[in-house]
């Protein structure tokens, strides 16, 4: 077995050993990038002068490095997917792809790979596209540093900044999106990390998940999206250290957590979103060290969400800190600092002696009539949660938080 395995391994360092370079632009003997592309051989790199190309649908069927040197542009004319990866390890790096077809049937993108395993995908510009980077079936591949650009103005009519479907161990990192539909969309994407992207202003979501399990995000920036992420019939996702923020909407969200489970939210910052975090059917969710700062509704926890924990965060200037929409909770809410809270700390040990009920009954009212918004700030409001909290009758007892820190966290 080991002498099969280091034979192979042999096999693959002389094919590589022998590898060429093809050159390709107006001056050199191949001046299409579909001649050169016909006459690589496995590990060949195909190096792309600067210049516009306009060929139409290229593919690449071999395990090369597609690269271009004074960033070259692959040009779809608003008729072809531009770039079609049908083989593992390749490599491209370089490029701006434009203007590719637009259609709902065969979802036509900048780049999209069928089936690749070991395919990166880095420094890059997908501009006016409808998908900008389509990954299907896919599995050990790299998605980094691009920039995808489009200019949807209703999301029926844009596809999504870099689409994954059915695809496992994908590393997503480092890529800027702005104006799709999505910014980055799994569908059945397993074992896979996200990592320091920027999604801005793309019209729906700036991530969204669907069925998609044991991944992870990290450290990425959503701003200013119709939404900023939705995790939806899943289970077993870490979302540690991002920010959410600027997405405003009446639907809108900082996060949406839609029917999953088993989930770990840490470390983040979601500052001045409609809602901060909207939890619909979640389950053993632990809610840990999250900055929730001027947003509209902090939490807004559904009365099907079950066994969750929310603990050592900050909720400082959001208009409501939490809402729910029924009577029963099912949730714990424990050490957090809660700006409105005023009791007190005889003992010195930044736990409050008064629990704090972090749900007001004029919170209850608006989730119940929305129109009631109209009232804000005035004294009635004012007096009518004063009342509440002294007499509590219409929230719930057990919508509690037990120890409320009368300090902030250093997080």
């Amino acid at each position: 077995m080991r002498i099969a395995l280091a034979f192979i391994i042999l096999l693959a360092v002389v094919g590589q050993s022998k590898a060429k370079t093809i050159r390709v632009g107006k001056d050199r003997p191949y001046k299409s990038i579909k001649s050169a592309l016909e006459i690589a051989q496995k590990w060949d790199t195909v190096l792309v002068e600067n210049g516009t190309y306009t060929e139409g649908n290229i593919n690449i069927y071999k395990s090369i490095v597609f690269m271009g040197e004074g960033m070259p542009i692959l040009d779809g004319s608003r008729k072809f997917e531009v770039l079609s990866i049908r083989a593992n390890n390749v490599v491209v790096r370089g490029f701006k792809i434009q203007h590719s077809g637009y259609a709902s049937l065969d979802d036509p993108g900048g780049i999209k790979v069928y089936n690749g395993d070991h395919v990166i995908i880095e420094n890059n510009l997908l501009y006016d596209n409808f998908f900008g980077i389509y990954l299907q079936y896919c599995k050990n591949c790299i998605i980094k540093n691009n920039r995808v650009i489009a200019f949807g103005k209703e999301e029926q009519q844009i596809g999504n900044g870099i689409h994954c479907w059915k695809s496992d161990s994908l590393q997503i990192i480092g890529n800027k999106l702005t104006g799709n539909r999505d910014g980055i969309y799994f569908e059945f994407v397993t074992n896979s990390v996200i990592w320091r992207n920027i999604a801005d202003k793309n019209i729906r979501y700036g991530l969204h998940f669907m069925f998609s399990n044991n991944d992870a995000y990290f450290t990425n920036c959503f701003r200013n999206n119709g939404a900023g992420v939705a995790v939806m019939f899943t289970k077993n996702i870490t979302m540690m250290n991002n920010t959410f923020e600027e997405n405003w909407g009446d639907s809108a969200y900082g996060l949406l957590l839609k029917e999953i489970s088993d989930c770990y939210l840490g470390g983040n910052k979601f500052v001045n979103n409609t809602s901060a975090i909207f939890m619909d059917g979640t389950n053993r969710i632990r809610v840990e060290k999250n900055i929730i700062s001027a947003n509209g509704w902090g939490m807004k926890i559904q009365a099907n969400c079950m066994d969750n924990v929310i603990e050592h965060n900050n909720f400082v200037g959001n208009t409501f800190d939490v809402s729910t929409n029924g009577s029963l909770t099912l949730n714990s809410f424990s050490e957090n600092y809660w700006d409105k809270y005023e009791g007190y700390d005889l003992n010195k040990d930044n736990v409050g002696d008064v629990p704090y009920h972090p749900l007001s009954l004029y919170s209850v009212i608006v989730e119940n009539t929305p129109s009631a918004m109209l009232l804000f700030r005035s004294f009635m409001i004012t007096l009518l949660d004063k009342s509440e909290k002294v007499l509590p009758s219409l929230t719930p007892a057990n919508f509690v938080d037990t120890r409320p820190l009368v300090q902030s966290i250093k997080l």
